[in-house]
């Protein structure tokens, strides 16, 4: 589809408010994202080359391959990707979609989420993803910096004036913090993590494993209270397991020490039965260990001056917010908003913020209950998971469900005004 054909196809509701785009100005603007997962890269495909001379810096070595499977859903999540033309890249490497088994506590199934409702209209590899928007972005000449970071920010009315982990500095029109729910760019322009990162009583582990259990297309979830364990496989030799338990947060020095992850797992699932043991000799050889608290960043304002906070940064949530789709629209709504304000990027980013921020809200709340979805911390309350979930995908109500799920995602007005001029 080519932007301007009627998307009401797709069921989007498009704002009507068509607003002239800018004169190409003489010289380009710089812009510094900082991170290179996926919504730094998505913004640096949505900005208009021609106005904007975009560098990524990324704190690790290279790119992280493989990681959990994120999807897209609805009509607003497939109208951005269909105006940046990524819906046929993404379709091409796209995962095959997944059904979620709950077992009850003899380790039958007692419910089966469809894939639909689990996968999206569409589901990639998050390190899939990553890689092509980083090769296309760097194809049309956006700068990729790895093993730095933004260590100090010094902004004015013109400009930002950053300070590099390597020692060097450069001035910038617009810095944006696209570095995850640990934000470094949060913490040096807004403070520290602690006054915006909201716990909700869980922890995260997930690794790739060999596929003990030979699944296809399936993923099988087993919870005593407050522990849960879910394996998931392709049909391949690799799968992967997700691990989520009730817990408090990391402190700064163990989400840096792999060996006190490993113990901290390895704790909470000691005693466990069902494919627990099996699962726990997988971790032991896992090289791609993420763990993490479940949590959500609230925050009053996305910007701060010409610093402006996008994707988990800015309104992350661990899982089940809809992050990484969440995360692309928000860089194309902000690319959008800066190539129609022109000069006035202040104008730009507030309205960029005024349009994200109850989006994201509602998206959050997914991530608030996913925790005590996967892991109910008593046996009632997996018991009322168990038959609530098994009446939701009845087929009375497999419909009206698949509606509840795809509500949040698509409950948003796209800017009339394209992010790429023609």
């Amino acid at each position: 589809m080519k932007f301007g054909e009627s998307t009401r196809k797709f069921g989007a509701p498009i704002a009507c408010d068509v607003r002239t785009a800018p004169e190409v100005p003489m010289t380009r603007r710089r812009i510094l994202i900082s991170g290179a997962g996926i919504a730094g890269p998505a913004l640096a495909c949505a900005l208009d080359p021609r106005l904007w001379d975009v560098t990524v810096v990324e704190r690790a070595r290279e790119l992280r391959p493989g990681g959990q499977a994120v999807d897209f859903r609805g009509p607003v999540h497939r109208e951005v990707l269909d105006r940046l033309d990524l819906w046929g890249p993404i379709w091409e490497r796209r995962t095959r979609g997944t059904d979620l088994v709950l077992l009850g506590r003899s380790g039958k199934p007692v419910a089966r989420m469809p894939s639909v409702m689990m996968s999206g209209d569409v589901e990639i590899l998050r390190g899939d993803l990553s890689r092509l928007l980083v090769d296309r972005s760097a194809s049309a000449g956006v700068q990729y910096r790895f093993s730095d970071r933004i260590a100090a920010l010094r902004a004015d009315a013109d400009g930002v004036e950053v300070g590099f982990a390597s020692g060097s500095k450069e001035t910038f029109d617009l810095v944006v913090g696209a570095d995850g729910i640990h934000s470094g760019v949060r913490a040096v322009q807004f403070g520290d993590e602690s006054k915006f990162l909201r716990h909700h009583g869980y922890l995260l582990a997930t690794f790739s494993m060999r596929n003990v259990l030979r699944l296809s297309g399936e993923a099988l979830a087993y919870s005593v209270p407050g522990r849960s364990v879910m394996i998931s496989g392709d049909g391949s030799e690799v799968g992967r397991a997700q691990l989520i338990f009730a817990g408090a947060p990391l402190s700064r020095g163990e989400r840096s020490d792999a060996r006190a992850l490993r113990r901290r797992v390895r704790e909470a699932y000691r005693n466990l039965e069902w494919e627990v043991p099996r699962v726990l000799e997988e971790l032991d050889k896992s090289t791609d260990l993420y763990v993490d608290q479940i949590a959500t960043v609230r925050l009053d304002r996305f910007c701060q001056g010409r610093v402006v906070l996008l994707g988990d940064a800015a309104w992350g949530g661990t899982l089940g917010g809809q992050g990484t789709s969440l995360g692309i629209v928000g860089a194309y709504v902000l690319a959008s908003e800066l190539t129609s304000a022109g000069a006035d990027v202040e104008n730009a980013l507030a309205r960029y913020e005024a349009a994200m921020a109850p989006y994201a809200r509602e998206n959050q709340k997914g991530a608030e209950r996913a925790g005590s979805f996967f892991a109910p911390k008593t046996r009632a309350g997996r018991l009322l998971r168990d038959l609530a979930y098994r009446a939701l995908t009845s087929r009375p109500l497999i419909g009206q469900f698949e509606k509840m799920v795809k509500a949040s995602a698509t409950d948003f007005t796209l800017p009339s005004q394209p992010a790429l001029q023609p």
